[in-house]
């Protein structure tokens, strides 16, 4: 750790274009707290190969999320940005983790059941993402990880992990926690269920103005209220309950005005972030990421030669 400040650690899949639910969930927290913590925030490519098999789309979602945390305001002078698969360690400690974990302990976690579940056929990536989501965290020795309250089993798996690795070699790695925002811990999109790009529910993050309207306008309401309950639990995340209360009992009922009143705010907030979004090239989000790869390697090869030390590979 740098001085008396707690490590954080956390990142992001390149599986798509962010929206809203992404941004108050996770990427705003990184951001909030970068001044508070010692932070490194990375763009986890590897993980979106359960999902994205193409390499230009690849590439492209890979840009567009180092922009996004560029854009929304992490500051890569002190945060260490990097990409995931330019760190060999993450994968080979991925490796040794699966020597020590069991399959009956991998078949509880939540995207192996759910895609058993809906009799999907499920990959070895989508069964050890856990494990490798465990060498992410631990290899930074953090201790806190940002996430939304579906990631919080993946913090607990890293846990456990690092106790049980820690049992078995000696002490090796610090045993991190989980930050979650209950406010924000699950963002309803559109159709009322939770906000996620597989729904197809989403509030883009940097869409326009009229993507923005477009989206907020087919929000579900429900008839019977005066307050349409997803409309106002959006719009929460933006002001407070005294800042809303006047305005949601001026427009009881009037679901239309109040929709545009929750474009309006998303605008002010949104336009900003696109407008610096829009500045950056790619080849200067290739340079931060260049740069947070060799801060972030740094501290991964010195604890992955702890690593092989303790399993007793070094000679």
């Amino acid at each position: 750790m740098l001085g008396d400040k707690k490590r954080l650690l956390s990142g992001v899949k390149p599986s798509g274009k962010q929206h809203i639910g992404n941004y108050f969930a996770a990427i705003k927290q990184f951001v909030d707290l970068q001044a508070d913590y010692e932070s490194y925030v990375f763009v986890a490519d590897y993980h979106a190969l359960n999902f994205i098999q193409n390499a230009k789309e690849l590439t492209e979602n890979i840009i567009h999320i180092a922009k996004v945390y560029v854009a929304v305001g992490l500051n890569t002078k002190n945060t260490v940005l990097f990409k995931q698969s330019d760190i060999s360690e993450h994968t080979e400690l991925a490796w040794i983790f699966d020597t020590i974990t069991t399959v009956p302990y991998l078949m509880r976690a939540h995207a192996f059941k759910d895609a058993e579940a809906k009799g999907k056929e499920v990959g070895v990536g989508t069964f050890n993402y856990p494990m490798l989501m465990a060498a992410d965290i631990l290899l930074y020795d953090a201790d806190i990880v940002p996430v939304g309250q579906d990631q919080k089993q993946h913090v607990e798996y890293a846990r456990d992990t690092a106790e049980k690795f820690n049992r078995i070699f000696g002490n090796t790695f610090t045993l991190p926690k989980e930050r979650i925002i209950e406010e924000v811990a699950t963002i309803p999109g559109t159709d009322g269920r939770k906000m996620s790009k597989s729904y197809g529910n989403t509030i883009p993050l940097f869409g326009s103005k009229d993507e923005i309207a477009k989206a907020v306008m087919s929000i579900v309401t429900d008839s019977a209220g005066d307050s349409p309950k997803n409309v106002y639990a959006i719009h929460r995340l933006l002001k407070s309950e005294a800042e809303l209360e006047p305005l949601y009992k001026e427009k009881a009922g009037k679901y239309k005005d109040l929709k545009e009143a929750l474009i309006e705010d998303l605008e002010e907030r949104i336009a900003p972030m696109r407008e610096k979004y829009n500045t950056i090239t790619d080849e200067e989000v290739k340079r931060v990421l260049q740069n947070g790869a060799e801060k972030a390697r740094a501290i991964a090869s010195a604890k992955m030669a702890d690593v092989r030390q303790k399993i007793g590979v070094t000679l």
